[in-house]
């Protein structure tokens, strides 16, 4: 690959398109003139100093095999995840390497039929690609049909939509066929705020035991812990599962230590870390107000539209123009400051993503955008 190539906005040669699904993150490595990643949701913060400093320690330990129980860290995360019943709850949580393998696991052991995805226009593709690849029936998420099989990306990664927990639980009622299953994608849900857990599907276990008893449905809420603590290098994710038994079974087919020993150190001591999550939930609600107003004024006018929750770490931009969309996703890339197209994956080509990030960081991307 020449110099040249590594400013080529149309490069997409990492990706082998026939078999993977079109994800943000890549271009960053293969441009000269780095300055910082707008085309992941990752935290504006950068990675927590403690935890990134316990993953190295942990390296020095790769002679041996990591825990075969995911010990201390599950525990950790666990009692994070429910301060005052985690141990009532530890044994339905399960980690894994990143979202992804999780994702796949329930997909892959759920009942075959129809899969449908939540009422968003557009979300997260790796649950489609998953329900593909296990020759699922796709059906709209507009339309009025019952699947076996229901994911729902809350909040909705790209569109910023959010449903409360109330009206999730609606949702699902009047969506899921008897007897499927539901998977509940909250990787952004830490970003609502120090109130969080209130809103979650986590908190529900009385709903989740409800939910199955009464209609057997199994309802599994995953999340990706690479967003909120920037460490998506690292692969961590979990899931709560509706019954120790799921969680078992899903034990039975996943791949032994699929989660290293750097991650999991890292995820025991980033638990610790409160002063991180406080001035998360205070900067970025006030970098994404400037990153809109700002956005606002270089429209000059135009129609350009803005998307998602106020407190989210990114803005999911409509553009309305294909050449504008295609032109501005250009002169990210050349500028070091790539941004995430709605085109590929998404097919919203008049869309962009960008990433709530630093001030000074964003004057660099606003300033490619100059001429826009």
């Amino acid at each position: 690959m020449t110099a040249s190539d590594n400013t080529n906005p149309t490069n997409t040669t990492v990706w082998d398109t026939k078999t993977q699904q079109f994800h943000g993150g890549q271009d960053w490595k293969f441009l000269n003139n780095f300055v910082e990643d707008f085309s992941v949701t990752t935290n504006c913060l950068g990675t927590p100093v403690k935890a990134i400093e316990a993953a190295r320690d942990a390296v020095a330990t790769c002679h041996h095999y990591p825990p075969a129980n995911q010990e201390p860290a599950k525990s950790s995360l666990a009692e994070w995840i429910w301060p005052e019943h985690w141990e009532a709850n530890k044994d339905r949580l399960l980690l894994g390497n990143g979202a992804s393998e999780l994702i796949d696991l329930v997909i892959r052991s759920a009942p075959q039929g129809s899969w449908k995805a939540g009422p968003w226009d557009v979300q997260y593709k790796e649950y489609q690609r998953s329900a593909e690849t296990n020759g699922r029936d796709i059906l709209s998420p507009k339309g009025n049909d019952k699947a076996n099989v229901v994911c729902i990306v809350n909040p909705c990664n790209p569109t910023g939509d959010y449903k409360s927990i109330e009206e999730l639980k609606d949702w699902i009622l009047n969506n899921v066929q008897d007897n499927g299953v539901v998977v509940i994608d909250e990787s952004m849900q830490i970003w609502v705020g120090p109130n969080f857990r209130e809103d979650s599907m986590t908190a529900q276990t009385e709903f989740l035991e409800k939910t199955f008893k009464e209609r057997n449905i199994s309802i599994y809420v995953i999340h990706s812990w690479t967003k909120i603590w920037s460490c998506t290098g690292l692969r961590l994710g979990s899931i709560v599962c509706p019954t120790v038994a799921h969680c078992v079974e899903l034990k039975r087919i996943q791949v032994p230590w699929s989660v290293n020993s750097p991650a999991l150190a890292f995820l025991d001591e980033v638990v610790r870390d409160k002063e991180y999550l406080e001035e998360t939930w205070r900067v970025t609600p006030i970098y994404r107000a400037q990153l809109i107003k700002r956005l606002q004024a270089l429209a000059g006018g135009r129609a350009w539209e803005y998307f998602g929750k106020s407190y989210l770490s990114w803005v999911w931009a409509d553009l309305k123009d294909v050449e504008t969309a295609e032109k501005a996703v250009a002169l990210a890339k050349q500028a070091g400051v790539p941004v995430r197209s709605g085109k590929p994956g998404y097919e919203r080509p008049t869309f962009v993503r960008i990433a709530v990030r630093e001030p000074k960081q964003t004057d660099v991307l606003l300033e490619a955008w100059k001429d826009l």
